[in-house]
């Protein structure tokens, strides 16, 4: 798959129907920006919108991806390269995902990081402010627990998010 070609063939059949890039994001609900994306192979259609975008051109999925009009035998030969292609280009592998969800989690959770990152210091401080230094010992121990929680948290958030 060609996503150069792509563009130029989603361009070429876009001005073969007398279309401007605004007229065929408003028929296909996206912005003219986005087709000129397209068209100068920024960057692809997701695959709801190549079945709009196909059927708007007259074209198959596959005559799209391909970035040409196809023979029939072409169409099928060109049909398995095109699955794999975008099935290798648009899947995560599952390491990414959990990189991805791991950090999401974290940022959805800053402020509770602020927060409890303010009681250790207030927890390191306030033993010596009323003369309890056996308290000190316990702030490490506090911590250790608190992060062992918020991973176990977060875990459970990405096998959640990955194998709901």
């Amino acid at each position: 798959m060609d996503q150069i070609k792509t563009g130029k063939f989603i361009a070429y059949l876009r001005k073969q129907h007398n279309l401007t890039q605004e007229a065929l994001g408003e028929k296909l609900g996206v912005t003219n920006k986005t087709v000129s994306r397209w068209e100068n192979a920024n960057y692809m259609p997701d695959i709801e919108m190549l079945q709009l975008l196909s059927k708007e051109l007259n074209v198959s999925v596959n005559e799209l991806l391909a970035g040409e009009f196809l023979s029939d035998e072409e169409f099928r030969k060109k049909a398995d390269e095109n699955v794999i292609a975008v099935s290798k280009s648009s899947a995560f592998s599952l390491e990414e995902r959990k990189a991805y969800f791991k950090k999401k989690w974290r940022k959805e959770h800053t402020a509770l990081f602020v927060l409890l990152g303010l009681l250790l210091i207030a927890a390191a401080v306030l033993p010596f402010v009323f003369d309890r230094s056996w308290l000190v010992g316990l702030v490490p121990l506090l911590a250790l627990v608190e992060y062992g929680y918020q991973n176990n948290q977060m875990m459970a958030y990405v096998e959640h998010c990955l194998y709901a």
